[in-house]
């Protein structure tokens, strides 16, 4: 269990920098062409990924259509696309949209916060210190990543914390809604239909927001969305929740802007400054520190 656990905490951190590269391609999507909005490629990637996720889960044997058969498993998988999935990566397109990426990102990570009180207050689980003061670090950390230093890009008008705030309970939303869920299905099945099903809600109510791109590089870009920034990422969020607690998985939510900066210096030409590397230096220590299990104590409440 030990070593499952090490190799999905190895995993969801892959998975937050590939949703970091994916932030940098919609970043570069949004500058090619001024037609693609937030909600164009939150349908492009809803529908294509879920149609994919559906097609896999039928060849490898999970009889996904077996679930449907079920009206609570109907519903539970339309509340986790529209309370989980959109708000996750819906409400943070918008914010960047009207503010900028730094924004977006340090509110979005107000979310581990929220899935601390959940569990402290509604399950009763132990916390530790440690946990606390990790995730108060990380979030320093991604402070200095999303800001380079200058404070004075945190300029928040009431729309944009309205949105932020809307983004970082999605974070958590997205994190604990599955967890119940997971014990009665697999998680490809989840993701496939609950993709499918928001994917179809917003294209009803947003008909004029679907288009088909007709620029080569807006349409390699999308792909790499999907499959790098959607596809991969949630199956292996997921899936980690079977072995990691949701607190421990939002946390390396962090690892995000270090990807996002990182590629930023390969394909913005971004020059990083020390206080990029010192809020970097933050974000690995708290992941070290929240990894950290002495044996002696606690091991046994938190599995």
């Amino acid at each position: 269990m030990k070593q499952q656990k090490k190799l999905w905490i190895f995993l969801v951190i892959i998975s937050c920098n590939l949703w970091g590269i994916s932030g940098l391609c919609a970043k570069r999507v949004f500058d090619l062409s001024t037609q693609v909005s937030p909600i164009t490629i939150t349908q492009i990637r809803m529908l294509i990924s879920g149609l994919f996720l559906l097609l896999l889960a039928q060849l490898t044997g999970k009889k996904p259509i077996k679930i449907l058969y079920s009206r609570k498993n109907i519903i539970d998988i339309i509340l986790y696309g529209l309370f989980g999935l959109i708000p996750i990566q819906l409400f943070y397109f918008i914010v960047v949209q009207k503010s900028n990426a730094s924004i977006a990102t340090i509110l979005q990570f107000m979310g581990p916060f929220f899935i601390m009180f959940y569990m402290v207050v509604f399950e009763h689980q132990f916390l530790r210190r440690l946990d606390i003061v990790a995730a108060l670090v990380a979030f320093m950390g991604i402070i200095f990543i999303a800001t380079h230093g200058n404070f004075s890009k945190i300029s928040l008008s009431p729309e944009v914390l309205f949105w932020g705030f809307l983004s970082a309970l999605g974070v958590a939303t997205n994190t604990l809604i599955p967890r119940p869920l997971l014990k009665r299905m697999d998680s490809v099945t989840l993701i496939a239909w609950s993709m499918i099903a928001t994917g179809l809600m917003m294209l009803i109510a947003y008909p004029s927001q679907i288009l088909i791109p007709k620029d080569s590089r807006v349409i390699i870009l999308l792909v790499v969305i999907i499959i790098l920034g959607t596809i991969l990422p949630f199956y292996c969020m997921l899936n980690s929740l079977r072995y990691i607690k949701p607190s421990t998985a939002s946390i390396l939510d962090a690892f995000e802007p270090i990807s996002a900066t990182l590629g930023s210096v390969f394909v913005f030409n971004l020059i990083l400054k020390p206080i990029d590397w010192l809020g970097t230096i933050l974000v690995i220590l708290a992941v070290i520190a929240i990894c950290y299990q002495p044996k002696s104590k606690i091991e046994s409440i938190q599995k």
